[in-house]
């Protein structure tokens, strides 16, 4: 399915401006690089992330995207969320933001937890889950100190956590997360120190790209069903 973008014209510059951003010699991830070229990125643009009409949007909208996805195959593919009417002077204020529009996400999915990970963030084994599906979540931002991060507008990309597994199981996981940090310290020179693999400490830390400090606590709660 190619990128789903609003057919403006100022959405198609949008969509313009985060390929410039991805497709650019510089830029470390050579997943995105590929999911662009081969447009399997989902790329949506919201009024506010935090409005609650915005926010109930891109649920759907996620919804949507899940029920295309081939769940039984090995491709890739992103969902982008993007926010070019909110603005961020620093990182903890996108941080604080970003938390706050995936708690309220969260409030207004009416599906179970992805049983197939943890649902306490202070768990290893956490990751965020809508529509009943696992996403490893990057923020990203203009403001972020992390060059790789510094998307046009404040972002969330939805990423299946199954996709983590395929890699795995493909057995290329190792080579291509080697070869994304290894480009991070060429272009930045240090790889982002937040990045841990899955299971080796809880992925929050790694959302929103800022360098949380030790005793960091994620704000995000699970409701009570």
């Amino acid at each position: 399915m190619n990128a789903t973008v609003e057919a403006s014209t100022s959405n198609k510059e949008i969509e313009t401006e985060y390929r410039n951003f991805v497709l650019n010699d510089q830029h470390p991830c050579i997943m995105a690089k590929a999911l662009f070229k081969m447009e399997k990125h989902h790329l949506k643009v919201y009024e506010d992330m935090t409005d609650g009409e915005s926010l109930n949007q891109l649920i759907e909208d996620l919804n949507d995207y899940i029920s295309q996805y081939d769940f039984d195959g090995q491709g890739f593919e992103s969902f982008i969320a993007s926010f070019p009417n909110n603005h961020f002077e620093d990182e903890i204020s996108f941080e604080k933001a970003m938390w706050t529009a995936l708690q309220t996400l969260h409030e207004v999915d009416n599906c179970e937890w992805d049983q197939t990970v943890s649902d306490d963030p202070e768990n290893p084994q956490f990751s965020f889950s809508l529509g009943g599906k696992a996403f490893y979540i990057i923020g990203m931002h203009p403001k972020s100190s992390r060059m790789a991060r510094q998307a046009p507008y404040p972002t969330f990309v939805f990423n299946f956590h199954l996709q983590f597994d395929t890699l795995r199981d493909l057995g290329t996981y190792h080579a291509v997360r080697d070869t994304i940090r290894k480009n991070d310290e060429a272009l930045q020179g240090t790889i982002n120190p937040v990045l841990r693999d899955f299971g080796a400490d809880s992925e929050t830390k790694q959302y929103s790209g800022r360098q949380v400090e030790e005793n960091w606590k994620c704000p995000f709660h699970k409701k009570e069903m």
